[in-house]
């Protein structure tokens, strides 16, 4: 379904070169890296990556923070889009849509995004999410607008 030609990327090589990019790009974003983001895989058509539930994370009704699962979603369709581009293109959230299917108060939330659409300036992205015992708990969707492209 996604508009572009190539999902795959020769320029990175081995799988886990691209691995390591995708985690060097998710983890260079100090508020990423403060929320304990982790990469788990680098897909064809997109990104999983997960969160693991700490006390400082929860909200006041004992369950993970709806921000938290909001930046993850968007962490993760931005990862997909960084690898997606090789990191040549910039690009920023335009729109951001969660449905939260069930609390998590425990174990790790999982976001598997899926590039939908990548068009000339728009890009969307979903985000199945998933708590530690395979579960859904919600979705998202993340609309990015692509800006110029940058110089090598």
């Amino acid at each position: 379904m996604l508009e572009s030609s190539n999902l795959s990327h020769p320029n990175l090589g081995k799988p886990e070169n691209a691995s390591r990019e995708a985690l060097n790009f998710l983890t260079r974003h100090a508020f990423n890296h403060l929320l304990g983001f982790e990469l788990v895989r680098v897909h064809r058509d997109g990104i999983t990556i997960r969160c693991r539930v700490r006390p400082d994370l929860l909200n006041g009704a004992g369950s993970l923070h709806g921000g938290v699962t909001a930046s993850l979603a968007d962490a993760a369709v931005g990862s997909a889009l960084w690898h997606h581009f090789k990191g040549t293109r910039k690009f920023t959230t335009v729109e951001l849509k969660v449905n939260y299917f069930r609390p998590v108060t425990e174990g790790r939330l999982v976001a598997r995004s899926r590039l939908l659409r990548v068009g000339a300036t728009i890009a969307v992205g979903q985000v199945d999410l998933t708590d530690g015992q395979r579960r859904d708990v919600g979705v998202a969707i993340a609309t990015y607008m692509l800006l110029d492209k940058v110089e090598a």
